[in-house]
């Protein structure tokens, strides 16, 4: 097989891997009306079925990235999506919230494999300049995935039982499990160091959480991705209450805006090639910034114009942030992109149940300011970003 041949099969397997591990993230997103309605829980507990998803995958990613050094990227990858599928398709059964909360987390954990070591794979076999499309093509992976977990889960736990939501987009997984294994290229050896030690490891982690130019990437996945996944969250409930009142499954159909965030992403990455990264960074954030007006407009077609507005503003800055995680590491750059994955993680879990707190207590009106407030304080860092790389500095006195 060519060169170009097997460079096309990894990215197509890699975005294969993306859709599984979003489909099985993002689902139950889909569902928290019917779940809280269900087993008559505020919306803030429901939204827990999100969380301790993105929680496992958080608490997880740094393992993970500790054992691709080991044992190789590609096989952390095989092994993730093999025990994802077990756990995915097991967790509709669980009989009591506790339990379902617990498989998501452990399906979370599983996830994480593939969120530590991907980018890291791209940046380690592509030449440089082929990495961000490529990387933008992973991606919208993730963003397809996303999407199909929602739209499929939210009508069917309408129409039938949030259950059969889950059960459906988990057996999606497994086949998309099954096209990685036939798509990933043999023979990578994506040069892992097979005998790095864990303190090396935590070495590396301390170095990147001391550069501002690795920090400061680390700070935009927490803020735009906790600001966008509030939104998504809550904004379920908001379509079915007043002054809105859709049914669910047609509410469900706003996730298709997803699409507008892929395309935004493919354009990102080109961008990036062309002009400084951090400026596109900067735009993406603003973007999410100033949706906040359309997003409390009363009128659907204003409200969804807003919601566009945030997902183009996201899916132009969160796959740059996730390119430059490895990018711009000077070392241990599986720990980079893992602590990338950690903190947008983080991120989503921590805004988006803080948000349902926001959202019982001052309704929508609270989760957009919260949203809002994250993505300002991440244009801010994206700018002084953009400055340091203008300047080269980086925060200890070396060129960016």
């Amino acid at each position: 097989m060519s060169a170009d041949g097997r460079e096309r099969r990894l990215v197509v397997a890699l975005f294969v891997s993306g859709f599984a591990t979003f489909a099985q993230v993002f689902d139950a997103q889909a569902i928290l009306p019917s779940l809280s309605r269900d087993l008559g829980i505020p919306s803030a507990t429901a939204a827990l079925a999100v969380s301790a998803t993105t929680l496992g995958i958080a608490a997880s990613v740094l393992a993970w990235a500790w054992l691709s050094d080991r044992i190789g990227r590609t096989a952390v990858m095989r092994i993730s999506l093999v025990a994802t599928t077990v756990l995915a398709l097991l967790a509709p059964a669980a009989p009591t919230l506790e339990v379902l909360i617990g498989m998501r987390a452990l399906t979370g954990v599983a996830l994480g494999g593939i969120q530590a070591v991907a980018m890291a794979l791209l940046v380690e076999v592509l030449p440089r300049h082929r990495v961000p499309p490529a990387a933008a093509m992973y991606i919208m992976g993730n963003t397809v995935g996303g999407v199909t977990g929602r739209v499929i889960a939210g009508p069917a736990s309408e129409l039938l039982h949030w259950r059969v939501g889950l059960l459906v987009v988990a057996a999606i997984g497994a086949v998309a499990c099954l096209l990685f294994f036939v798509l990933l290229p043999r023979g990578l050896e994506d040069r892992a160091v097979r005998t790095a030690p864990f303190r090396i490891a935590l070495a590396h982690v301390g170095h990147h959480l001391r550069r501002w130019t690795t920090l400061s990437v680390y700070l935009q996945g927490f803020l735009i991705m906790g600001s966008f996944t509030a939104i998504y969250n809550y904004l379920g409930f908001h379509l079915t209450r007043e002054p809105f009142s859709l049914p669910v499954a047609l509410a469900s159909l706003f996730f298709l805006v997803y699409f507008v965030g892929a395309a935004s992403a493919r354009i990102a990455g080109g961008l990036a090639v062309r002009i400084p990264p951090w400026s596109v960074v900067t735009c993406g954030g603003l973007l999410v910034g100033v949706a906040a007006l359309p997003m409390l407009a009363g009128q659907l077609w204003v409200l969804f114009a807003g919601v566009t507005l945030l997902t183009i503003g996201t899916f132009m800055s969160h796959p740059l942030s996730s390119t430059l995680s490895g990018m711009d590491a000077d070392r241990g750059r599986a720990q980079s992109t893992a602590l990338y994955q950690l903190s947008w993680l983080t991120g989503a879990a921590l805004w988006g149940w803080f948000g349902g707190v926001l959202y019982d207590r001052f309704d929508w009106t609270g989760v957009v300011a919260m949203s809002t407030a994250l993505a300002l304080i991440a244009v801010a860092i994206a700018a002084s970003r953009a400055w340091a790389t203008r300047t080269g500095w980086t925060g200890e006195g070396r060129a960016a």
